[in-house]
């Protein structure tokens, strides 16, 4: 390849190198989340940067589960350029065969050692559950399979809890991870080691990840 492959055969051997385990991998989100807060951002997400990361091949070091709002972008909120991270994106977070077989994909075929399952404060999707729940209606369509998905987590926080939202919403983070921690391809390597389920939760009026349910 020419010149423009090599800049990116380095640039993806750094990000490896920076997410090749776990602990690694989720600190590296992290310091970029602290970047994103300061204002003081590296990766401007621009055509030269899509172009390089283009020119080879992909090496995520991290796979981000996050909700469909969109005050959450996932790329920007952690600093990531392209090619860093690959990012999954469903109403509250909800789990489905798609989701699961992505997630197993990047994991096995890319050898991502990091999986991050993102909520935020006021999640739609958590409070359309509490509000189906409280008035003993089920949804129409496939919104139902959000809330049925979502109603374990707010059951046992409990209707009557006066915060059920805001505690039903890191239920749900832990409940996602437990899920994925014992899915039938992710159980093998988590337990080994060199895969982490991980949960946080993402604040809307501060732009901070904080970590709710450590690897």
């Amino acid at each position: 390849m020419g010149s423009s492959g090599a800049p990116m055969g380095a640039a993806s051997a750094r990000r490896r190198q920076a997410g090749g385990t776990p602990r690694a991998a989720l600190a590296d989100l992290l310091a970029g989340n602290r970047r994103f807060l300061s204002g003081q951002p590296i990766h401007g997400h621009d055509v030269t940067a899509a172009a390089a990361a283009a020119s080879g091949d992909q090496q995520p070091y991290a796979v981000v589960l996050g909700c469909i709002d969109s005050r959450v972008p996932l790329e920007a909120i952690f600093d990531q350029t392209f090619g860093a991270i690959c990012v999954i994106r469903t109403g509250g977070h909800v789990l489905d065969s798609a989701v699961r077989g992505s997630i197993e994909y990047v994991v096995g075929q890319l050898g991502v050692p990091l999986v991050l399952v993102l909520g935020h404060e006021r999640c739609g999707a958590v409070a359309a559950t509490v509000d189906a729940l409280r008035a003993g209606a089920r949804p129409a369509g496939s919104l139902a399979h959000l809330v049925d998905e979502i109603a374990p987590a707010v059951l046992e926080v409990g209707l009557t809890d006066p915060a059920v939202l805001a505690s039903a919403i890191r239920q749900h983070v832990r409940r996602t991870v437990a899920a994925l921690r014992v899915d039938d391809l992710l159980a093998g390597p988590v337990d080994a080691g060199r895969v982490a389920v991980v949960g946080g939760l993402y604040d809307l009026a501060t732009g901070e990840v904080a970590v709710i349910e450590p690897g």
